[in-house]
């Protein structure tokens, strides 16, 4: 289904496939033969059934393009308890052609794959980050309400912000050295993110000075004081 949508809304998906070694290739038609991929080949793309519903598809991804209908409801439309509905069954060839593609320029190409291993490090380096800021409570909104849910992402949104600033001011400070103004080259420097978090504490700093009292008053126990009614309590308990 996302490689259908995306090809309808005219941009390209490229994941990053772990489990490639399980992938199957469809074939354009029966006209031709590949005994090299006949391992991983299945059955032709049903082209008519496209054709046949063309329309809908369409109708289905402006309404996702120009947001006339909830995404999420459109995508529950079409799962696998309505595999049966014509409409799927077309995506689910359009998304099977489409992934076809994908794969064989994926593995014919080095330039894609390490272009989408680098576009995925940083979106999971980015997702790393507001983890580890968004820790409280499991890093989940326990509430329903909209104004809230908001003022949780806009504070998340500042801290990132924040978080990336004064990362991006220390860099500048140590590239700024002489004794690192030769030793980093081109690669390095591409490999080089604001995005670090190993040097910051997000539950405070407590420092405790232990050769010293706290400023607090010496308790007082007078007749009516809290500590008196207390003690005089225990002594009761205790006989």
């Amino acid at each position: 289904m996302a490689f259908a949508f995306c090809r309808l809304l005219g941009f390209e998906l490229l994941p990053r496939l772990k489990a490639i070694a399980t992938q199957r290739l469809y074939r354009p038609d029966d006209s031709t033969e590949y005994p090299g991929l006949a391992p991983v080949l299945s059955r032709t793309i049903n082209w008519e059934l496209i054709a046949q519903q063309y329309d809908q598809m369409v109708k289905y991804a402006t309404a996702l393009k120009l947001g006339t209908a909830d995404t999420g409801d459109i995508l529950r439309r079409f799962r696998r308890a309505n595999v049966q509905h014509p409409v799927y069954k077309a995506l689910a060839e359009l998304g099977k052609a489409t992934k076809t593609i994908f794969l064989c320029r994926y593995l014919h190409s080095l330039e894609l794959r390490r272009e989408i291993h680098e576009g995925l490090n940083v979106i999971e380096n980015w997702n790393n980050v507001n983890d580890f800021i968004f820790f409280g409570k499991g890093g989940e909104r326990a509430t329903n309400r909209i104004d809230d849910q908001e003022i949780g992402m806009l504070c998340l949104h500042l801290i990132q912000l924040s978080l990336v600033y004064i990362n991006t001011l220390m860099i500048q400070q140590v590239l700024a050295e002489t004794a690192w103004s030769g030793r980093l080259n081109t690669d390095d420097r591409r490999g080089i993110t604001p995005m670090t978090h190993s040097h910051i504490n997000p539950y405070g700093s407590f420092r405790l000075d232990l050769t010293t009292r706290l400023p607090l008053d010496p308790p007082r126990f007078g007749p009516q004081s809290v500590g008196a009614q207390l003690l005089l309590g225990y002594d009761q308990l205790t006989g």
